[in-house]
């Protein structure tokens, strides 16, 4: 029986034009090589099974070959290629960085360095998963990394860049291998199939190279997996099964229940994937990957970005059609929100059939289902007239309403007060003095209620307005309530500081570092301007201080205490010294 090699190992490249989705890196290897300019040294770095290694046995072929091809190619022929294919090449040297990463394995491999190549001019060290060699390794191998003999060569590869040290990068010339893409991968399983003289379905390739997400290795692995569990006839139908994928078809008809606000109906589907054994995590991920397919789709600029088949893409792009934008970025915030939360929830279930519900309402465009909050109307808590208006009371009649809409002065009426106290008077907005009832006089320094407070418009620059204590926090807090959604940090911090009078038209605020000091000084001349529109003065002015730190009392054990005592008291001292006394 002949002996079985898998597909990875048996169609591994063995030369540039054979690696797939890498072709910017070979021909940049490729000049290299034609023009003999070579680096001593040369660091890959990429995901796992995307030719790195790969790359770097063929390159280490490549510059030993004795008779290069035109396209610069190795020949196969000669000595030093037939001693590397057949693995004997005393010329090429591969160490695992991951069994291999004490300060021991290194010196070994600088011994070796001193050695000079026996066939071909070159010696290649190629050190795998580089980034797991201890601190203690890479110290003692920037020396030899940095100055090789001019006969060797290193490569380097790694799947982590970041663990890499700075010293090995600046030593290094870095290419960056990219993932394959769906397409790249199903051109080369169609290869694969058709030289194995294998039956395959491009539906299962798809599904295939989706699982392998953009690895070569991984990709050929799971096929030799479907070939096994399908006897050499690759479908569709047992692609899903065996790698325990949820087919496209629930999602094209949970979609379509949800436009259609079914949702009863996605309901019992979500239950009947749960019930073939599906994870709910793994179907709302489904979900959302759905969701951004579909909006991508809509648009033909970057339908590329879907890495499915023709006949599915032209699905996509149907289903897509009857979707409102609005309704598919909902949808995909509330499928990301589940996903983040899936894991944290008690009620896993709870969890994706809430945000089923919360999609199906996606569908309203006006309202909470379609995300957006109803308009908030927000009260003003203050009005700012006209400098030349009036405002009267109810027992005066307002004027005809064709000739206030000619001035333009709105009238403002104040309820009506019992019998027992005089009504006020008008309120002269110009010489903003107030004519108090003599039946019942007002004192002086007695606040002027709210309702006229409320009226007083925007005064002249000559006009000086005291300011009052509430009068101080209801413009404070109105401030906050004015400043954008962007700023809503700052605004929650000003709704939590108390402005303090100082007088008639000064006022402090107390913040509790200087960096908040900082930014609140910035705002000072915005606040100010504020105030003065607001209130109708020309004289209002800010003042920001520190809150002073707070002393902690320490706790004194018992011997702190007693020794206080003794330095307090000479008497104490003296009987201590006597009696040698001690606290335990």
């Amino acid at each position: 029986m002949e002996q079985y090699i898998v597909s990875a190992r048996k169609y591994r490249p063995a030369t540039f034009d054979m690696v797939v989705g890498q072709r910017a890196l070979t021909t940049t290897l490729l000049n290299a090589i034609r023009t003999g300019k070579l680096a001593h040294a040369y660091l890959f770095c990429g995901p796992r099974g995307v030719g790195k290694t790969t790359c770097a046995r063929i390159f280490a072929k490549t510059i030993n070959c004795l008779h290069l091809g035109e396209n610069g190619e190795p020949c196969g022929e000669c000595e030093s290629c037939r001693a590397f294919d057949e693995g004997r090449s005393m010329n090429i040297h591969e160490l695992d960085a991951a069994s291999n990463n004490s300060v021991d394995d290194i010196r070994e491999l600088i011994d070796q360095v001193r050695i000079p190549p026996q066939i071909g001019r070159y010696k290649v060290f190629i050190i795998d998963e580089v980034h797991m060699l201890s601190q203690q390794a890479f110290n003692a191998f920037l020396k030899t990394l940095e100055e090789p003999p001019k006969y060797v060569i290193f490569i380097l590869a790694t799947t982590e860049k970041h663990k890499i040290l700075p010293t090995i990068l600046s030593r290094c010339q870095v290419y960056d291998f990219a993932r394959i893409t769906t397409k790249s991968t199903v051109d080369h399983l169609k290869y694969v199939a058709e030289k194995e003289g294998y039956t395959v379905e491009e539906e299962a390739l798809n599904l295939i190279a989706q699982k392998a997400d953009g690895g070569m290795r991984d990709a050929l692995s799971i096929f030799d997996q479907m070939v096994s569990f399908t006897q050499g006839n690759v479908t569709y139908q047992a692609a899903l099964e065996n790698l325990n994928i949820l087919d496209a078809e629930y999602y094209f008809r949970l979609v379509d229940m949800l436009l259609e606000k079914k949702v009863e109906e996605a309901l019992l589907l979500f239950n009947e994937v749960t019930e073939k054994g599906f994870d709910g995590g793994n179907f709302i991920g489904g979900l959302a990957s759905h969701m951004r397919n579909l909006l991508v789709s809509r648009d033909a600029k970057t339908l590329p970005l879907l890495e499915v088949s023709e006949m599915q893409c032209q699905r996509f792009h149907e289903q897509a059609m009857r979707c409102k934008p609005q309704f598919l970025y909902r949808a995909i915030k509330l499928c990301n929100d589940c996903d983040l939360g899936y894991r944290q929830s008690r009620n896993k279930r709870l969890q994706v059939e809430l945000c089923l519900i919360q999609t199906a309402q996606a569908t309203d465009e006006d309202g909470e289902g379609a995300g957006r909050r109803p308009a908030k109307i927000l009260k003003p808590l203050f009005r700012q007239l006209a400098l030349q208006g009036r405002v009267r009371t109810a027992a005066q009649p307002a004027p005809a309403a064709p000739a206030a809409a000619a001035q333009n002065v709105p009238i403002i009426r104040t309820k009506t007060k019992p019998a027992t106290k005089a009504p006020l008077q008008a309120i002269d907005l110009n010489s903003t003095s107030i004519r108090m009832p003599s039946a019942s006089p007002r004192p002086q320094d007695a606040p002027v209620p709210s309702d006229c407070q409320s009226a007083t418009p925007s005064a002249s620059p000559q006009t000086v307005v005291s300011l009052t204590r509430d009068t101080l926090i209801q413009t404070w807090q109105r401030y906050a309530n004015t400043l954008p959604q962007t700023e809503a940090v700052t605004a929650q911090r000003i709704r939590s500081i108390t402005p303090e009078l100082l007088s008639d038209h000064r006022f402090a605020i107390t913040v509790q570092n200087p960096l908040i000091q900082k930014s609140m000084e910035k705002m000072r001349g915005d606040i100010c301007n504020f105030f003065r529109t607001s209130l109708g003065t020309s004289q209002v002015d800010m003042e920001v201080r520190v809150a002073k730190a707070e002393v902690v009392a320490r706790m004194y054990s018992k011997p702190e205490l007693f020794q206080q005592m003794i330095n307090s008291s000479r008497a104490l001292k003296k009987l201590h010294e006597l009696l040698i006394l001690e606290i335990e």
